[in-house]
C-alpha cells in the first residue's frame, strides 16, 4: 500500500469495525480482523514490515488460505465486511472481475490499489521486459470505474509499445501507484482487443497520449519497418523463383 494513503485507510475504520484483507499475504493489513489469500499463514510477510498498526488483529483461524478466483463464494453474508482491502492484488490474479464482485458484495465499502498503468507500462522495472513479469493486466481507475486491459505479450515486443526506463526514473512513487476508495459498490469491466493490428494500435496510441516519443525517432521506425517488410518481400520472391527453377531443372533431367 503507498504509504501516504496507510493514515487515510485506518482513519476510514472504526473501532468495532470488521475488516477484511484480500491478497495481503506479501505484507499483511494488521488492522485486518481477516486476511485471505492462496499462501498460507505462516510464510505472511514476503515483503517486509506489516501496515495497518503494530498489532495482527488477525489470527492463524481467521487466516482464509485459499484460491481467491476458484468462483467459490467467499465465506462472509452479504455487507457482513464493514471495510475490505486489496492492495497489489487485482494484476496479479486470473480473475479480478471475480474479486471485484466479491469484495463489492460482502463489503460495505473499501479500499484497492494496484499499479499505476504508465508505470506497468514502463521498461526498467526487470531486466529486458515491460512492468512486472508476473503482472497480468494492464488497469485504469477513472471517475470510480476499474477497467482492465490484458497485459498483451506484444508490450515486450517493440520500443514503441512502452516507456523508457528514464520515464520509469522519473515518476514519483505516487505516480507509481493508483487507488480507489470506494463506499457501497463501484463499477469494473475488462476491455477486450481482437486483431494483432488493433492490439499494437492500443499500446502505441497509450504512449503517444501520455509521453509521446520524438516524431523523427518514430518516423525513422516506420521507415525502417517498412524496409524489412519490402526484403522480406524481395527474398521471398527470390526464394519461389529457385524454387521454381529447380523444379523446372528436375523435370529437364527426367
Amino acid at each position: 500500500m503507498f504509504e501516504s494513503n496507510e493514515p487515510k485507510v485506518l482513519a476510514r475504520i472504526g473501532p468495532s469495525d470488521t475488516v477484511l484483507d484480500i491478497g495481503g499475504w506479501a505484507r499483511p493489513f494488521n488492522r485486518a480482523n481477516y486476511v485471505m489469500d492462496a499462501e498460507p499463514f505462516e510464510t505472511r510477510g514476503y515483503y517486509g514490515a506489516a501496515q495497518g498498526g503494530t498489532r495482527e488483529m488477525f489470527r492463524r483461524e481467521t487466516w482464509i488460505h485459499r484460491d481467491i478466483c476458484d468462483r467459490t463464494p467467499y465465506p462472509f453474508g452479504d455487507k457482513e465486511i464493514d471495510f475490505v482491502i486489496c492492495s497489489h492484488t487485482l494484476e496479479d490474479v486470473r480473475d479480478p472481475l471475480w474479486v471485484c464482485a466479491e469484495m463489492t458484495r460482502i463489503a460495505k465499502r473499501g479500499y484497492l490499489e494496484v499499479p499505476s498503468r504508465q508505470a506497468e507500462s514502463s521498461r526498467g522495472v526487470e531486466p529486458g521486459l515491460v512492468g512486472w513479469s508476473h503482472h497480468r493486466w494492464l488497469i485504469d481507475i477513472e471517475d470510480g470505474a476499474v477497467t482492465f486491459l490484458m497485459k498483451y505479450h506484444m508490450i515486450h515486443s517493440q520500443w514503441r509499445l512502452s516507456f523508457p526506463s528514464r520515464y520509469l526514473r522519473n515518476l514519483s512513487e505516487a505516480e507509481k501507484v493508483q487507488w480507489l476508495f470506494w463506499d457501497g459498490q463501484f463499477t469494473y469491466h475488462e476491455r477486450t482487443i481482437h486483431g494483432v493490428e488493433a492490439i499494437a494500435h492500443e499500446l502505441e496510441e497509450y504512449v503517444a497520449r501520455v509521453h509521446p516519443y520524438p516524431a523523427w525517432r518514430l518516423a525513422w521506425d516506420r521507415l525502417a519497418r517498412r524496409s524489412r517488410q519490402l526484403g522480406r518481400r524481395v527474398w521471398s520472391g527470390i526464394g519461389r523463383r529457385l524454387a521454381r527453377g529447380e523444379r523446372e531443372v528436375g523435370r529437364g533431367e527426367q
